[in-house]
């Protein structure tokens, strides 16, 4: 399966996204399961937010998203609302990772210019670098992702990968 295109409706929030924004640790002591945690994405920060996501929109933040605590359940929860892709100015390195390893796409770029609602493209050019395209102006370069790292996200994650690759390239 090809991550990339995707194109998905954007949902814009600010900077400094915790982890607890994303859901709220009220919930998670509940339980973990992201199919029963998804009606409470960002309820925090928007009470409506979860009931009015569609598969395939797209979050789009500042800086700092996924700053707090290191649970994989503010990933997995995204996963499990539909949401594939996360574009933010900067994201903390733990959720960057746990993203990537649960096959949530993280993009780094200049979000400043997205506004609510507009439709994204997120696609590689012919000279493999990946560019954001809005209905608001011109072209958003991102952050390069490795090769390895859309490889990974196609298999769903780390453990995908590691199922059908039996481990990383160069070793045995």
């Amino acid at each position: 399966m090809n991550i990339l295109p995707m194109s998905g409706r954007a949902r814009v929030l600010g900077d400094d996204v915790n982890t607890d924004y994303i859901i709220s640790s009220r919930h998670k002591k509940e339980t973990i399961d992201p199919s029963v945690l998804r009606a409470h994405l960002l309820e925090d920060l928007d009470p409506g937010f979860a009931a009015s996501v569609r598969p395939g929109d797209i979050l789009v933040a500042g800086g700092n998203f996924g700053c707090g605590s290191a649970m994989e359940v503010a990933v997995t929860v995204v996963l499990a609302a539909g949401i594939r892709a996360v574009v933010a100015r900067s994201f903390s390195r733990t959720y960057l990772r746990n993203a990537m390893n649960n096959g949530l796409l993280a993009v780094i770029a200049d979000t400043g210019p997205v506004r609510e609602g507009e439709v994204l493209t997120l696609a590689l050019d012919p000279g493999g670098r990946l560019l954001l395209d809005h209905q608001g102006g011109p072209l958003i370069e991102c952050a390069p992702i490795a090769p390895f790292m859309v490889e990974m996200l196609e298999l769903g994650g780390l453990v995908g990968y590691l199922r059908e690759r039996g481990g990383f390239e160069g070793r045995p």
